[in-house]
């Protein structure tokens, strides 16, 4: 098997389990807190086997786990925003909302590094904002309540801002395991919910447990190691078409396993974003040479 296909099946399967994560969120029955702390908690289990494994512990220095810790702070919230979305919104508009991500990170770009927005960036930007309104200006779909409809919309463009904070963050760890930046992430993590965990009177039930280290060993561990193998094999924009395998398949999870229809301006909407995000990644690798990106840490393509 050559490493291009290799590194196909890699992404795809990474963009498949993540593409699962609400429905683990959901099933649990935790609060959002509860669910990123242990999802923290068995991440760092999980990736510290790894980076061990790996020799990876011997290169971190203060410099690193600064930043990482920086980046692990909007990780974290970015992770307690995108469930705590899923309950008020569905995990469809949620993660279709959470898709402008890319757009922020233009904001970021002109703004912080003096990056040129081009008129065909603009058109771009523009046309995923139309898509956000159709979404916002539609009724929820089907089982879901009306009342928090618009804080789950708010949710899912702060955890996609938070994202593009830890993306600008992760500029600074260019060349930086990623594996080893995942870890000081999702360890940051323990250590800012620890206090609200209600460790306590921590989950009841095997079932609740088995989903919990699912989504720490799985979602976390073993999703960001076939991710950062596919990125080293993988042109970027392979790269960026493949991880629209994530909110096609959190689309249809979201439909198979819970119900929830969107209405028509929503299909619209959401095709919108993904359309504008499309283009943008295309736009943006156009002329590049095939290189690796820079990490971004957990989800150094999108982190959820």
């Amino acid at each position: 098997m050559d490493k291009k296909t290799q590194g196909t099946l890699e992404m795809g399967a990474a963009m498949a389990i993540s593409g699962t994560i609400g429905w683990f969120v959901v099933q649990s029955g935790l609060p959002a807190l509860e669910v990123v702390f242990w999802r923290c908690a068995f991440g760092a289990v999980a990736l510290g086997l790894v980076c061990w494994a790996m020799g990876l512990l011997r290169g971190m220095t203060w410099r690193i786990a600064r930043w990482a810790a920086l980046g692990g702070v909007a990780i974290v919230t970015n992770w307690l925003l995108l469930f705590g979305a899923y309950s008020h919104a569905s995990i469809s508009v949620a993660t279709a909302v959470y898709n402008t991500q890319p757009f922020m990170l233009v904001v970021f770009g002109a703004l912080l590094f003096g990056e040129r927005v081009t008129l065909a960036k603009l058109g771009w930007l523009a046309t995923a904002f139309v898509g956000m309104l159709l979404i916002v200006q539609a009724k929820p779909g089907a089982g879901l309540p009306g009342g928090d409809y618009a804080l789950g919309i708010a949710m899912a463009l702060g955890a996609a801002f938070f994202w593009a904070v830890a993306s600008v963050i992760a500029k600074r760890l260019t060349g930086t395991p990623p594996h080893l930046i995942a870890l000081v992430q999702v360890t940051v993590g323990v250590l800012m919910l620890a206090p609200f965990a209600r460790l306590g009177t921590p989950p009841q039930g095997a079932s609740t447990w088995l989903l919990l280290v699912t989504l720490g060993v799985v979602h976390t561990g073993l999703m960001y190691i076939l991710l950062y193998g596919a990125v080293q094999k993988l042109p970027t924009y392979l790269q960026g078409a493949l991880s629209f395998i994530y909110p096609v398949v959190a689309i249809g999870v979201d439909f198979v396993a819970f119900g929830h229809r969107l209405q028509p301006a929503q299909w619209l909407g959401a095709a919108t974003i993904l359309l504008a995000a499309a283009a943008m990644n295309l736009q943006a690798t156009r002329g590049r040479p095939a290189v690796q990106p820079a990490p971004a840490g957990i989800g150094s393509t999108k982190p959820r």
